[in-house]
């Protein structure tokens, strides 16, 4: 006869069970999250403001650096035109507007934004934008009036839009994820060393993007159609949404009973839209024409710098810009852009899910950063905003994105001397992301467990992409590159992040292209009379 295992009493004399329990995981999350999301949401976002006013004590891009300064002094200059001409004038060459010192070349919206904070600066230091003499204005005042139009940009447009997101996107989601989601996206080290250290408004494009997205998922497809037009109108590389915007549109209206009704009201929603933004460059063909000639500088060339892109990658072995005129580059681009964005798009066409919907964003956005003409080390913001929102689907493929969207800028920010933000904020970022108790409980669908982390090669290489990178570091910031090849440290971390970048691309657009059926139909929608 068997023996009888023996039973453990508890400190009251009853049975306890055999086996222990096993030990919940720490939840570091508790504290903040258990007054609900909207608190955490205002804590974090507190918290974030902090952050943003820190990095904003730093230097900015061309900071004392005549005669063209940088990117600072262009979104100054605008407050300048802006408000000392008429709106007409704003985008033409003249005597008091030389387009070759920083012309404005961005849409409509940009502009009046630009008007609104120059007003600001004109009533409280208005030296800073006086027409003409206020070139290269870089007073305490006036500096500290321009970081507190970003701040408050991003206070006004980026927050309450993550919040809409948040709101819309964790309705059945344990609140500790959702505050780790709230922090990975308010917390963002890419846009805020952008935007508060380098200096630009990409928040502001950004916002009204992930406004768009919120709306999708709540079923508002006109307010969709008027917050993503807005961003088109504001900062025209929000294009790098467009086709995951489009294709995810059509192919709800295709499914009601009256598509064409369906589409006829998105597309009067997005001509209402531009109208009202454009309206005064709408009074004649030459004034709308100035305006767009602006919006495509294609004389710069198919790239600058060395920005993670396969033109610019390539162009070490293909001289693209001495074998192919412009025109034939634009072409060339525009055909690898397109085919880079259609298995996202006809996904999408044929069957929209806001799951589908999330990936397309992110597929889309990086075919535009990888292939589209003109591309900045800037428009990482794109896609990884894209990536920051499925944070919670991919969290390891997320790491590794910000890791290297954040190296690809290095150079960049070691120029605007961010050096020491760069670092803290990677650290902060490491820090939230690995905090237990968060994502890494996230169940698995069948859609989401394919990973190339499964695969030891992939693994292997990806470890020796990241001590290149610790070594690349190293070398740029204590050693002089050889004077024949002065931006051979730089052509370095183009290769290295390109080539990730490509990896994502791939992993990305599989998994878009082989969501379970659990995805396609979670969001399937019932024809509409």
């Amino acid at each position: 006869m068997p023996k009888k295992k023996p039973v453990n009493l508890s400190g009251d004399g009853t049975a306890a069970p055999s086996s222990a329990q096993p030990v919940p995981p720490i939840d570091t999350w508790w504290w903040l999250t258990h007054k609900g999301t909207t608190t955490s949401f205002l804590c974090i976002s507190l918290f974030a403001l902090l952050i943003r006013s820190a990095v904003s004590t730093f230097p900015y891009s061309g900071a004392g650096t005549p005669p063209k300064f940088g990117d600072f002094e262009a979104q100054r200059h605008w407050m300048e035109i802006t408000t000392n001409l008429p709106a007409i004038d704003w985008y033409r060459n003249g005597t008091h507007n030389d387009l070759t010192y920083w012309g404005l070349d961005y849409p409509p919206l940009t502009a009046y934004q630009s008007y609104i904070h120059g007003v600001l600066l004109r009533t409280f230091n208005p030296e800073s934008v006086s027409l003409l003499s206020s070139r290269g204005h870089e007073s305490y005042h006036g500096k500290l009036l321009m970081r507190w139009t970003v701040l408050s940009s991003d206070a006004l447009i980026f927050f309450p839009a993550a919040l809409f997101f948040v709101l819309v996107y964790h309705r059945n989601r344990a609140k500790s994820e959702v505050a780790w989601h709230i922090a990975m996206i308010l917390l963002n080290p890419c846009l805020i060393l952008i935007d508060h250290g380098h200096f630009q408004y990409n928040c502001i494009s950004l916002g009204l993007t992930v406004g768009a997205i919120a709306a999708v998922l709540c079923g508002s497809e006109v307010l969709t159609c008027v917050l993503f037009s807005l961003a088109l109108s504001h900062k025209q590389m929000s294009a790098y949404f467009a086709p995951a915007f489009f294709s995810h549109l059509l192919g709800k209206c295709l499914r009601r009973k009256n598509p064409i009704l369906s589409v006829l009201k998105l597309g009067i929603a997005v001509i209402v839209t531009f109208v009202i933004v454009w309206w005064p460059y709408l009074h004649s063909a030459d004034d709308f024409l100035m305006v767009l000639s602006r919006l495509a500088p294609f004389e710069r060339g198919i790239y600058e710098d060395y920005v993670a892109n396969f033109w610019c990658t390539t162009s070490i072995l293909i001289k693209w810009k001495k074998l192919f005129t412009t025109p034939s580059l634009k072409s060339i681009s525009l055909a690898a852009t397109v085919l880079a964005s259609l298995p996202s798009m006809v996904h999408q066409i044929l069957s929209p899910s806001n799951e589908g919907f999330l990936y397309g964003l992110l597929n889309s956005s990086m075919a535009f950063y990888l292939f589209s003409f003109q591309v900045h080390e800037k428009s990482i913001l794109m896609p990884f905003l894209a990536a920051t929102l499925l944070a919670l689907k991919i969290p390891d493929h997320f790491n590794h994105l910000t890791y290297y969207a954040l190296f690809s800028m290095f150079p960049l920010l070691c120029r605007d001397k961010l050096l020491l933000p760069y670092l803290t904020l990677h650290l902060l970022f490491t820090l939230i992301y690995h905090s237990p108790g968060t994502h890494f409980t996230l169940p698995k669908t069948k859609a989401s467990s394919f990973s190339f982390t499964s695969f030891p090669a992939y693994v292997f290489l990806l470890r020796t992409h990241f001590f290149i990178s610790l070594v690349l570091h190293v070398v740029y910031l204590t050693i002089q590159p050889p004077q024949k090849y002065p931006f051979l440290f730089e052509a370095l971390i183009m290769i290295l992040c390109f080539s990730y970048f490509v990896m994502f691309a791939i992993y990305t657009n599989y998994t878009q292209l082989n969501f379970s059926s659990h995805f396609r139909s979670a969001d399937k929608e019932k024809k509409q009379t």
